[in-house]
C-alpha cells in the first residue's frame, strides 16, 4: 500500500510539473521562437544522427543493400571475435588515461601561469599555446621530426651525440608508435579548454580574494582551492568535456603518422577502427556499433568527472 501511495504521489507530482512547464512554455513562446533555429540544427545534425547510429548498430548495413536487423550480433562480434577491436580499446584507454587528465591539468596550469603575466605578454602566450589546436594538420611536422632515417630531426640529433648508431623507425616500430601518438595528441589537446580556463581566470571578481584573505586564506594553494576553482566550475566542466572528447577521439594522428593500418595495429584506436569499417569496408552497421560503444564510454566518463568537479571547493 505504501508503495502504491508513493507511486500515486510521484505521478501526481510529475503531472503537476509537466503542466507547470507547459504553462511557462506557452507564456514564453516568443523565446522558443528565437531558439528554434538552433534547436532545429541541433536536432538535425546531432540528435538524429545519434539515434540513427543506434538503430543501425542492430543491423547489417553495407550501403548497397537495405539494412537487415540482426539484433546484438554486431556487439557480440566486437567483444568476442574482433581481437583488433580489443586492441583498439586498450590503446584508446591508454590514450584517454594519459591525454585526458594530463592535458586537462596542463591546460589549467598554463592558463593559471599565463594569467599572472602582463596583458601584452599574456596575449602572445595564449596565441602560442592555442596555435597547435587550430593548425589543422600541424601535427604533420612530426613526420619530419620522427622520420625513420638519418634525415629525421630526432634521429639526426641522437646520432650526432652518439646515443644511437643507426636510425630508429619511430613511426613503424610497435614499441614507439603509441608513445609518439600520445605525445603529439597531448601537444594538440590544449585548445578550446585552455581558452575557457584563460577566460575563467579573467572573469573572477578580485574582491573575492580580498574577502578570502580576511576569512583565513593564507597562501596561493588555499586561494586556488577555495576561491578560484569554485568560481570557475562552468569553465572546468567545459574544459573536462573538451578533454574527454579529444582523448577518446584520437584517430587522425595515428592515421597520418603511423599509417593505416599501423604496424601490428600498435597505434590502432577505436576511432581508426570505426573509420576502417565505416569508410573502407562500408560495413555501416558494424561501424555504428563501434560508434555507440565509444559514445557510451564518453558519456560515462563525463558523468564521473562531473561528479568529481561537483566536490571542488567543498
Amino acid at each position: 500500500m505504501q508503495s502504491q501511495s508513493f507511486a500515486h504521489r510521484y505521478l501526481a507530482m510529475r503531472r503537476d510539473k509537466i503542466a507547470h512547464g507547459w504553462t511557462l512554455a506557452k507564456r514564453n513562446k516568443g523565446c522558443y521562437l528565437f531558439l528554434a533555429p538552433y534547436a532545429i540544427l541541433f536536432i538535425t545534425f546531432f540528435i538524429l544522427p545519434i539515434c540513427t547510429s543506434i538503430i543501425y548498430s542492430f543491423t547489417y548495413y553495407n550501403i548497397l543493400e537495405p539494412a537487415r536487423f540482426i539484433g546484438l550480433q554486431n556487439y557480440t562480434n566486437l567483444f568476442l571475435q574482433d581481437e583488433i577491436f580489443l586492441t583498439s580499446v586498450k590503446n584508446t584507454f591508454v590514450c584517454a588515461v594519459i591525454i585526458g587528465p594530463v592535458g586537462y591539468i596542463l591546460s589549467f596550469l598554463f592558463a593559471w601561469f599565463i594569467n599572472e603575466l602582463p596583458k601584452w605578454l599574456r596575449a602572445v602566450a595564449v596565441i602560442v599555446f592555442y596555435i597547435p589546436s587550430i593548425g589543422g594538420a600541424a601535427f604533420e611536422v612530426f613526420n619530419t621530426i620522427f622520420r625513420g632515417d638519418a634525415y629525421g630531426w630526432f634521429n639526426a640529433l641522437l646520432m650526432e651525440y652518439g646515443m644511437i648508431n643507426a636510425p630508429v623507425l619511430w613511426l613503424t616500430d610497435p614499441r614507439y608508435m603509441l608513445t609518439i601518438v600520445i605525445i603529439v595528441s597531448l601537444w594538440m589537446s590544449m585548445g578550446t579548454g585552455f581558452l575557457s580556463f584563460v577566460a575563467g581566470f579573467q572573469g573572477i571578481d578580485r574582491s573575492m580574494y580580498e574577502a578570502g584573505y580576511v576569512d583565513g586564506v593564507r597562501n596561493r594553494w588555499q586561494e586556488l582551492y577555495h576561491i578560484t576553482l569554485p568560481s570557475m566550475k562552468p569553465m572546468l566542466l567545459f574544459g573536462a568535456v573538451m578533454s574527454i572528447t579529444s582523448s577518446f577521439n584520437v584517430g587522425a594522428v595515428p592515421r597520418a603518422l603511423c599509417g593505416f593500418p599501423s604496424t601490428d595495429y600498435a597505434a590502432r584506436t577505436v576511432v581508426t577502427h570505426l573509420f576502417d569499417y565505416g569508410y573502407t569496408r562500408f560495413e555501416m552497421g558494424y561501424a555504428s556499433a563501434i560508434a555507440v560503444i565509444l559514445f557510451v564510454a564518453m558519456i560515462l566518463c563525463k558523468k564521473a568527472i562531473t561528479g568529481l568537479l561537483g566536490r571542488v571547493g567543498t
